[in-house]
């Protein structure tokens, strides 16, 4: 059984009778009720997408479906073509079924992802908890500017913005928590 709060983007789930896969995550909102997650699914079955807004406390029933291990190995227009390195063939997935997990992944990149299907079709991808950037934009950061934590924005290599510690400068290798995009560490 899967919890509200450890749903993620490419999370699938049991919703009612539908068959869901998670696009974005689109926040939370606390209340005198309880915390309310609110994300963008889309139904498996029915190919449509809509927002659902779950309680904190809910159980859904997770779905085992068939995980194979790729690369992304060009991307043609709203299209991400990933190849399967053992039988060399190659799935496409568009930018909707890959929900968030866009901003991090360029076909340079050294890691596998893991293509999830659904009766034979690629309908979501699963990346690695943390990965390596290299940030390819941000304003220098002044000493002295402040006397606590402060941090800037800055753009990655794949085209993302995060905020990042003042001491990051263009070209520096960041690693970064897929599950949220924030920044967890610069990479020595």
């Amino acid at each position: 059984m899967l919890l509200t709060h450890e749903l993620r983007v490419g999370s699938i789930f049991k919703s009612g009778k539908d068959i869901v896969i998670v696009q974005r995550m689109l926040g939370n909102k606390g209340g005198r009720s309880g915390v309310v997650v609110r994300m963008r699914v889309k139904n498996l079955l029915t190919g449509s997408t809509s927002d659902l807004a779950l309680d904190s406390g809910e159980k859904f029933e997770q779905v085992s479906l068939d995980v194979h291990k790729m690369k992304l190995s060009y991307i043609d227009g709203d299209n991400y073509v990933f190849l399967d390195q053992e039988t060399f063939e190659q799935y496409e997935l568009s930018k909707d079924d890959i929900g968030d997990n866009i901003n991090y992944i360029t076909p340079e990149d050294d890691f596998d992802v893991e293509i999830t299907f659904y009766e034979g079709k690629p309908v979501g991808i699963q990346l690695p908890i943390s990965i390596e950037r290299t940030i390819a934009y941000c304003e220098p950061g002044i000493k002295g500017d402040t006397s606590g934590k402060a941090s800037k924005p800055a753009t990655l290599d794949s085209g993302y913005e995060l905020q990042v510690p003042l001491f990051c400068e263009i070209g520096t290798r960041i690693k970064i928590d897929t599950r949220d995009g924030s920044f967890q560490e610069r990479v020595r």
